[in-house]
C-alpha cells in the first residue's frame, strides 16, 4: 500500500547540520509552510524561512505551528525547540538528524565506564587550554583550573568595556532581576546551549548522558557549550551590557545570531562532538548510512529483517 504524502527526502539530499543555520528565534507569530519554505506571519507581514538549510528552531511565547511546517522540519532533519520568554527556558526538542546510532552507542559506552569517561572530560578540558599538559590533573583540579580561567574571562571583559562586574548571579525565575550584564549573560547562553542542543540531537547523541555534567536532562549541552563560552557569549554580554539597550534580551540574540553568522560554530560543534566521542578519531561525512542489526550475547552483530527460528524447533511460548 502507497502511504499519502509527500515522501521524506533521502539522507544525501539533506544538509549537513555544520552548513545549517545556526538558530532564528520566533516569538508570537504564526508558522506554516509555503512549498519548501517555513513561514512566520506576525502583525508585520510575513517572512520565509528555507527549511533545509535551517538548523534549529528556537520557538518562543505566542508561536502557534501547523502540522504542515513542522513535518516539513522533520523532513529536512532541522530541529525545532521550544523555549520560555527571551529564549531562556528550554522545554521541549524535535528529532534528530541522524540514521544511525553510531554516536549514542559511543556516548553511552564512554559515560558508562569510569576510565573512559574520565578520559572524554579530560579531553574537554584540554580543549580549552590548548599547548597544556592536562592529562594527569584530577577533576578537582581541572574544576579549579577552569573556574580561574572563567573569573579571569569576566575581569578582562570587563576591564575592556568599563562594564562593572561583580559575579554571576541570576534568577531563572526571574530574568530582569539581574543586573544588565547577568540578563545578557542567560540569554546569550541560551542562545548558545539551544544550537548544541541542535546539534547534538542532529547528530544522534544524547543531551543527558554528560561527562561533566551529570544528572540534568542537558547535562551534554552544558558540557558542549562551555567549550565556547569564553570566545562566544561572555563577550557578547560585554558588548550589549556596554551598550546600555534597552531590550537586552532581543539585542543579544541579534548580536549572539551575527556571532555565528558564518557557520563556524556549528562546524566545530560537530567536529569537536565527534573527536570526543569516537576512538579512533573520526574522519569523512558526518552522516553515516543507517545500518539495523540485532545484538547477539557473543559480542557480535547479526543482519536484522530475518526470522532466525529452526523450523524443527519451532514450538509456542
Amino acid at each position: 500500500m502507497q502511504i499519502p504524502g509527500v515522501p521524506p527526502s533521502e539522507l544525501p539530499d539533506l544538509t549537513r547540520a555544520e552548513d545549517r543555520i545556526s538558530f532564528i528565534y520566533l516569538e508570537r507569530s504564526v508558522i506554516h509552510r509555503d512549498s519548501n519554505a517555513i513561514t512566520a506571519t506576525d502583525d508585520r507581514g510575513v517572512v520565509h524561512i528555507p527549511a533545509a538549510s535551517v538548523g534549529v528552531l528556537l520557538l518562543g511565547p505566542g508561536t502557534s505551528m501547523t502540522h504542515q511546517a513542522i513535518a516539513l522540519l522533520a523532513d529536512h532533519g532541522a530541529t525545532a525547540v521550544w523555549v520560555g520568554e527571551r529564549g531562556v527556558r528550554y522545554y521541549a526538542h524535535g528529532r534528530s538528524l541522524a540514521s544511525s546510532s553510531r554516536l549514542l552507542t559511543a556516548q553511552a559506552a564512554a559515560v558508562s565506564h569510569r576510565g573512559r569517561r574520565l578520559a572524554v572530560a579530560r579531553a574537554m578540558y584540554a580543549m580549552r587550554f590548548p599547548g597544556e599538559d592536562t592529562a594527569n590533573l584530577t577533576m578537582q583540579q581541572l574544576r579549579g583550573k577552569e573556574g580561574a580561567r572563567v573569573r579571569r574571562t569576566y575581569r578582562e571583559h570587563a576591564a575592556r568595556t568599563g562594564v562593572r562586574w561583580n559575579q554571576r548571579e541570576y534568577d531563572p525565575d526571574n530574568f530582569v532581576a539581574g543586573d544588565a550584564v547577568n540578563q545578557a549573560l542567560s540569554a546569550a547562553h541560551a542562545c548558545l546551549y539551544g544550537v548544541v542542543h541542535a546539534v547534538i540531537v542532529a547528530l544522534g547523541a544524547a543531551p543527558g548522558l554528560g561527562f561533566v555534567h551529570t544528572g540534568h536532562e542537558r547535562a551534554f549541552v552544558y558540557d558542549i557549550a562551555d567549550l565556547y563560552k569564553a570566545e562566544m557569549t561572555i563577550p557578547v554580554a560585554f558588548d550589549i551590557a556596554a551598550a546600555d539597550s534597552t531590550d537586552i534580551g532581543a539585542d543579544t540574540r541579534r548580536a549572539m545570531r551575527d556571532r555565528m553568522h558564518d557557520g563556524s560554530i556549528l562546524n566545530r560543534c560537530v567536529r569537536d562532538i565527534r573527536t570526543l566521542l569516537l576512538q579512533p578519531q573520526p574522519s569523512g561525512e558526518i552522516d553515516e548510512e543507517d545500518s539495523l542489526s540485532l545484538w547477539d550475547d557473543s559480542g557480535y552483530e547479526v543482519p536484522a529483517g530475518r526470522n532466525y527460528t529452526n523450523a524443527a524447533e519451532d514450538v509456542d511460548f
